[in-house]
């Protein structure tokens, strides 16, 4: 499996470089028209962030995670990514789907290095958020929409040890599902009328019962090849500090994002 994530990984890389040396008969905006009818975009995506914050263990241990992205590609089992977006006229929705598996083994001395403890940690998480969006801004060089939803996440950590040589071993987990209502913004700017252009994304919320605050940003470059096709390279970066039951503590999730969008 963890060659098969590399092998997507990279897979996606070529068809990105593919799409940017292809050749168009005309320059096509990036920037969406507004009209009284309905269009559609799907967008699968491949994101590998590096996790840095707090797993907490059922308040009985806790566990700083600190890994970058190739860490996290090499411990990824499964995973799946993908957002979709329906507008008509100035009014929207939008949902993005983020699921994956992390798995990580090490070992931890103990008893003044005299025996070690390997562990085995698992994170099971999916990531779920939609929103309502209204256009604000719609020109030959912008386009911004405003957006008011929810970010669902549900998320299990897993804690395996045993003491190296013994029969001796232990599981600890610990699980946070939370709803939380986000407020936001998302839009691109057109580079020097071009097919080139600048996406963005921002969103911030609470109030859910267990996250004292999550928050979400992206922003990289993008190209529109034609009436159909996107595609975009981004630095992404998802937030969550929760309370002191629940599993992510201060935990960042950041790395780069690449997107190809069929258009409908």
């Amino acid at each position: 499996m963890k060659t098969s994530s590399k092998t997507i990984f990279f897979l996606s890389l070529g068809i990105f470089a593919g799409l940017v040396q292809a050749q168009t008969t005309s320059e096509a905006s990036p920037i969406p028209k507004i009209a009284d009818s309905w269009r559609y975009e799907v967008t699968p995506y491949v994101w590998g962030p590096g996790i840095k914050g707090t797993l907490n263990f059922n308040n009985s241990l806790a566990r700083s995670a600190d890994m970058n992205t190739s860490n996290v590609l090499s411990a990824l089992k499964s995973g799946g990514m993908i957002a979709a977006e329906a507008h008509y006229g100035h009014w929207g929705i939008m949902g993005d789907l983020v699921s994956a598996t992390l798995q990580h083994s090490g070992s931890v001395p103990v008893y003044g290095g005299q025996a070690t403890i390997a562990d085995k940690v698992t994170l099971q998480q999916t990531v779920l958020t939609g929103a309502a969006t209204y256009t604000l801004v719609n020109n030959i060089d912008a386009y911004l929409d405003g957006l008011l939803g929810v970010r669902a996440i549900d998320i299990t950590a897993t804690l395996n040890g045993n003491l190296d040589g013994t029969n001796i071993s232990k599981t600890i987990s610990s699980k946070t599902s939370t709803v939380d209502p986000i407020i936001g913004a998302k839009g691109r700017y057109r580079i020097a009328d071009s097919s080139w252009y600048l996406p963005a994304y921002a969103d911030i919320g609470s109030g859910g019962g267990t996250t004292n605050l999550t928050w979400q940003v992206a922003a990289g470059i993008g190209k529109t090849f034609n009436q159909l096709i996107d595609a975009s390279l981004t630095y992404r970066a998802l937030y969550y500090d929760m309370k002191s039951s629940a599993v992510l503590q201060k935990t960042t999730m950041q790395g780069p994002q690449l997107s190809v969008t069929l258009k409908f």
